[in-house]
């Protein structure tokens, strides 16, 4: 059984007859959306929570397996009582978004996986784990992520945004997903997804390549999904290419 959900801080903006939930990144928060929710507000009723563990959730001792978290974003939901939405889940946040998918929520009409985090144990060497494990609370290392993890020009603002989310990221969500969301499969639910769905990726992403999507997210989505690549983009598309996002996100609803 899923953790007892945990009350979620919400960035919100907007208003429309469908809304967008936007799940964030390991070691972000529902900031990183603010620029393509901007873009979107006109149209959309759009929300961005800071997920358990990160930006100014709260931390509790227990519940970081994947359903622990659909959970969270699932009572958000029916708090809100939203009966029409699409799910867009950035990195970690694409694997909720997924999980929560194969629960087959009433109201859910779409999913957008931003460079998404795949439905099988994400490919990390166990190296690349233990570096990302000891980086915890080190501002170097948080700057070093960012200059790694991005390939567009971002503005000085941003770039601190980033790395001052990276450093409030609680101890206990940096591990668990590290040690253990992040291996988790949950392939074998994939097929319970019904809605249509959309892939997301930066052609120079260094974490979640477009050939990590096309081998390890496409096959488990229904056949007619696409797989969009932005050129000249890195990891963190919400920030770097949020025009392109926003425009796709935007394509992909009018089509629903």
């Amino acid at each position: 059984m899923p953790a007892t959900p945990v009350v979620l801080p919400v960035l919100e903006l907007g208003q429309g007859p469908v809304s967008l939930v936007f799940l964030h990144y390991w070691a972000g928060s529902g900031l990183e959306w603010q620029p393509v929710m901007e873009l979107l507000a006109s149209t959309y009723h759009c929300l961005a929570p800071d997920l358990r563990g990160f930006g100014s959730a709260p931390a509790p001792e227990t519940g970081y397996a994947v359903a622990d978290y659909a959970a969270d974003v699932a009572a958000l939901i029916a708090e809100r009582h939203l009966t029409n939405y699409v799910l867009v889940g950035h990195s970690m946040g694409g694997k909720f978004a997924m999980y929560l998918a194969t629960q087959q929520p009433s109201g859910l009409r779409g999913l957008v996986l931003v460079t998404p985090s795949p439905p099988t144990p994400e490919p990390m060497t166990d190296e690349g784990r233990l570096a990302n494990l000891r980086a915890y609370g080190i501002d170097v290392a948080a700057a070093s992520t960012f200059d790694h993890i991005t390939a567009r020009p971002l503005s000085p603002a941003t770039r601190q945004q980033v790395i001052a989310d990276n450093l409030r990221t609680s101890r206990r969500a940096w591990d668990e997903w590290m040690l253990h969301g992040s291996r988790e499969n949950i392939s074998a639910l994939m097929s319970l997804v019904q809605v249509p769905a959309i892939i997301l990726t930066g052609d120079s992403d260094p974490v979640l390549s477009p050939s990590v999507q096309g081998l390890e997210t496409l096959p488990y989505l229904a056949p007619n999904t696409h797989l969009e690549i932005i050129p000249g983009a890195g990891h963190l598309l919400p920030l770097e290419a949020p025009a392109e996002v926003a425009e796709l996100i935007r394509s992909f609803i009018i089509k629903l």
